[in-house]
Formats: structure tokens, C-alpha cells, sequence
């Protein structure tokens, strides 16, 4: 297993080595020991494991969960592309606000682990885009918060060509600023 450390504080890129024959595909995006000896930590407790499918131009994010309780997810593109961003949310962390990205892809089966109080977002490249979230918490729709992929204070990089289809809550999510403004970025 091939990883690198991302320029957000504790990201961490797992690139897996892929098994090809006749029959097709083998992978493991995630294992407990690449995990244990380059995020830092033992492995964290998985509490939900979830999937999404989109269609290209989909943009979901920027996500993240109320801190405490917080959630760590670790992420995995099986089928499609995406351009995944995370952004630093955490006040206090000497890599507040910086952003990072990475291609995702079902090619690839890279896995990025995201640590509590990291907003994750991304951008769909081709249809039929099927990505995996295994999350340190369950989903407790109270706790859920989003902030602007839009905002211009990140000024995410968002692919060229894309015509972005978003949820309301995405649509209407507020900036970095506001966030602060309002009490809610993790400590």
C-alpha cells in the first residue's frame, strides 16, 4: 500500500496495489495495518458504512459534523471519477482553512482517511459515479453541517465544464466566515 500525507493535518492517501487477471479486479482500499502505521492511530472504530451514486457534475460537500461529537470517515471512489477536496475546519489547527485535492476513481481505488473536523467535498467526473464512506459515527442528521463549495475565501478549484448539480443544503450552505461568525467550526 502505497501512502501519502495530504497538506490538511492528519488526511492521509491510500493508494492500493490492484490485482488484474482475466477475470478482472482485486483490491483492498483499506487495511488496518497501512491505516495504523501512516494515519497514526489504531484503526478507528467504524460505526456506518455508506455509499452514493452520482451523475457527472454532482458536487456534494463541503460536509463536515458538529464538533463534539465530530466524525472521522475514510473515503473510497469503486466506480467512476471524482475530484475530491478536504478542507481544514478545525480553529486552532496550523492547517485551518487550507484545502487539499486528489483524483478519486474506481481506477485507482485510492482510499483518503478524513479526521474529525475536516470538511470533505467533491466533484463527479463521469456518470455512474459509485463512492464509499466508512464513518467513525452514524449519520444523526442534527449533527450534519455544510459550508459553501463556493466560497470564495477557499476558492476551490472546482473542474471546468461542469454544470453543478447540488442539494438545497449545498446550494444554500454558508461561507467559512459565517461558520465562524456563528459559532459552528470545530476546535
Amino acid at each position: 500500500m502505497y501512502t501519502r500525507q495530504q497538506n490538511v493535518e492528519g488526511v492521509v492517501e491510500f493508494s492500493p496495489q490492484i490485482h488484474r487477471d482475466q477475470r478482472g479486479t482485486f483490491a483492498s482500499p483499506f487495511t488496518g495495518e497501512a491505516f495504523a502505521e501512516h494515519a497514526g492511530r489504531s484503526v478507528f472504530s467504524a460505526a456506518q458504512l455508506s455509499y452514493s451514486t452520482s451523475q457527472r457534475g454532482t458536487v456534494r460537500g463541503i460536509h463536515f459534523t458538529r464538533s463534539p461529537p465530530g466524525m472521522a470517515k475514510y473515503v473510497c471512489c469503486l466506480a467512476g471519477e471524482v475530484q475530491d477536496f478536504v478542507v481544514d475546519l478545525r480553529k486552532g489547527s496550523p492547517t485551518f482553512g487550507r484545502w487539499s485535492s486528489i483524483r478519486l476513481s474506481g481506477a485507482t481505488m485510492r482510499g483518503l482517511y478524513i479526521p474529525a473536523g475536516v470538511g470533505h467535498c467533491f466533484a463527479v467526473l463521469r456518470d455512474s459515479t459509485l463512492m464509499s464512506y466508512m464513518m467513525s459515527g452514524e449519520y444523526v442528521p442534527a449533527n450534519e453541517l455544510a459550508l459553501s463549495p463556493f466560497d470564495p475565501e477557499l476558492a476551490l478549484p472546482l473542474p471546468d465544464g461542469l454544470e453543478p448539480v447540488l442539494s438545497e443544503r449545498d446550494r444554500t450552505a454558508p461561507t467559512l466566515k459565517e461558520l465562524d461568525e456563528q459559532g459552528l467550526l470545530p476546535a
